[in-house]
């Protein structure tokens, strides 16, 4: 199993510490597209997964969920946090096991999700409606200073339910005067671009596991694209995300970190539990 570069207490002591003052952007990766994020007083907890449900879940089953890499952290200890996001129904980004601990832990956090996901997102996170944040394609909310605003995501097709609310978002992320991306789950679509050039995206997360039919599960960005999609839209950094987790549903970075240096894409492969800084 692959370690956690930090974990448990170090990395608990970790964020405490960037939480007593230190400038600039700090993001931790927690695996798959699950991410710590503090600035400006504020803390965000972005798509996380800490649990082994999926794997308990198919461990009989003929696709099983082999775990890659340490948990990082019981997601009970993580408090003071303001914001979670979910992208989308999928239990490695809406899982009930993390979402229960984590507000259990933090009375006054709020979750953002689709709307089309509400009652789902209601059930597995234990929330009353009013600390759900409900969004669909070019929406925003705002809680604490925190400006979330939803952009379509396409995993693999811009499915929409029956009231045609989209089932798969990305979230433009503004506060304290940075601004982050997190695509959810998506495969490259006509018009994203446009949709997110000048925006002033400081740090970018997309996934890189790519699409194979035989994995049997909807596909994402291959490394290549990932690279490429961050520098048609002005990112300042991208870190990628969505691998090394499950044995049948990965890729190696080395796709993604070539092209980004052919195109001269700034870039940031973190190990899970690393926090990287970002300041302009």
């Amino acid at each position: 199993m692959i370690p956690a570069l930090m974990k448990g207490e170090a990395f608990l002591a970790d964020v405490e510490s960037v939480r007593r003052g230190e400038p600039g952007l700090h993001l931790w990766w927690l695996g798959q597209s699950g991410y710590l994020v503090h600035a400006g007083g504020r803390t965000l907890l972005l798509d996380p997964y800490l649990s082994d449900s999926l794997t308990r879940k198919y461990a009989t089953t003929d696709k099983p969920h082999v775990r890659m890499t340490e948990q990082v952290v019981e997601p009970e200890r993580l408090t003071g946090i303001d914001l979670v996001t979910s992208s989308h129904a999928h239990t490695d980004h809406l899982d009930p096991e993390t979402l229960k601990a984590v507000t259990g832990s933090n009375p006054e956090v709020r979750l953002v999700c689709p709307e089309s996901i509400r009652t789902m997102a209601r059930e597995r996170s234990g929330l009353e409606d009013s600390r759900i944040l409900v969004l669909d394609g070019g929406r925003a909310v705002e809680w604490k200073g925190i400006r979330v605003e939803a952009v379509p995501a396409a995993h693999e097709r811009l499915d929409r339910d029956a009231d045609g609310r989209l089932l798969y978002l990305g979230y433009i992320l503004r506060w304290a005067g940075w601004t982050i991306y997190h695509s959810g789950d998506t495969v490259l679509y006509p018009g994203m671009v446009e949709g997110l050039v000048g925006r002033g995206i400081d740090v970018a997360f997309l996934p890189i596991n790519g699409r194979k039919p035989e994995r049997r599960v909807s596909g994402n960005l291959w490394g290549r694209e990932a690279a490429w999609l961050a520098k048609e839209i002005g990112a300042g950094c991208v870190v990628p995300g969505h691998y090394d987790l499950f044995e049948f549903n990965t890729e190696t970075t080395e796709e993604f970190e070539r092209t980004c240096g052919e195109l001269g894409q700034r870039y940031r492969v973190l190990s899970a539990g690393e926090r990287m800084v970002w300041s302009r």
